[in-house]
């Protein structure tokens, strides 16, 4: 049992925001360029230090993200905001440095059979592409971000081995990524589960360049991210009005929303620098352009018009 004796709780999260990217992808209808930059923008006004603000995959694959570079184009950088773009590949990679990208992430998995499906290659497969993004990457001084699905579960194989998950991260630190984000794609993980999965990760990834991304089709992901600060993760991924989720999970009902979870931080005295209002009201303006409501419980109890509690600046 956890005790306040072994806690690492972090005094300072810092939030990724993968809404405009991973939130988005997989919507059904195209998302115009000015609202994807619109949405980008006030969540970086929200004081969000990380924003994805794309991905350079095959259109013919992800078509929602075919205009990357024109919202990189569009985006006016913010101080201190960092807006990684995915890149699966060279091809991409050159493309997004082309783009002005300052920032990339690259994605695994933890499962083989998810890997395969996903994106037609091994793990290892994968990993040996990914080897000359890097290298490349590191050339130029660009920072790059690594992702490991399917952490928690598989939707095709079930529940995944800690020892595959520290496994794959590992190679991703050897390959020079300075920050590795641990996904449960299809939200089934448990806090328990959570916690024995980064203590296995632990072994291999220094904490500190640790992410958690968790996924509340289950409705656990608040618990599995504070189950995992407990650990001393420090980095946290989330999706403004809960956006986005996995194609491959039965029931998935998206990303943990960025709004709930500034909300539970708030109310433990944990810093983040985010301002909940701005981040509620960006979840707003991104839903009536989607034409729906938004997925964060914060969002939905305040009701439109109404203001959090927390100092609104």
């Amino acid at each position: 049992m956890l005790t306040v004796s072994n806690m690492r709780r972090p005094s300072k999260i810092k939030l990724v925001e993968v809404g405009p990217r991973d939130g988005l992808q997989n919507e059904p209808e195209k998302v115009a360029v000015d609202i994807k930059v619109g949405l980008i923008h006030r969540l970086a006004d929200a004081g969000l230090p990380v924003v994805e603000a794309g991905s350079f995959v095959s259109p013919k694959w992800v078509p929602q993200m075919a205009d990357s570079a024109q919202v990189l184009a569009g985006v006016t950088p913010k101080a201190g905001v960092d807006y990684p773009v995915l890149t699966p590949n060279m091809t991409g990679f050159e493309a997004a440095v082309a783009a002005g990208a300052r920032m990339i992430a690259i994605f695994a998995a933890a499962s083989e059979t998810f890997s395969k499906k996903n994106i037609n290659r091994s793990i290892e497969q994968s990993l040996e592409e990914f080897a000359p993004v890097t290298q490349a990457a590191a050339a130029r001084g660009i920072a790059v971000r690594g992702y490991v699905s399917c952490v928690l579960g598989c939707p095709y194989e079930g529940g995944i081995e800690p020892a595959e998950v520290a496994r794959v991260a590992g190679r991703l630190l050897d390959l020079g990524c300075q920050e590795v984000s641990l996904g449960d794609t299809i939200g089934t993980g448990t806090p328990l589960k959570a916690q024995a999965m980064v203590d296995a990760v632990a072994a291999v990834v220094p904490v500190e360049k640790l992410a958690a991304h968790f996924h509340d089709t289950y409705g656990q992901a608040l618990a599995n991210t504070l189950a995992v600060m407990e650990k001393g993760v420090a980095v946290v991924d989330a999706s403004v009005a809960g956006l986005g989720g996995c194609p491959y999970a039965r029931g998935a009902s998206g990303n943990m929303a960025t709004e709930d979870v500034v909300y539970m931080l708030d109310g433990m005295g944990i810093k983040t620098g985010v301002n909940l209002g701005k981040v509620i009201r960006a979840g707003r303006f991104i839903c009536e352009a989607l034409g729906r409501r938004p997925s964060s419980k914060v969002s939905l109890a305040l009701g439109k018009g109404a203001s959090p509690d927390t100092k609104d600046q």
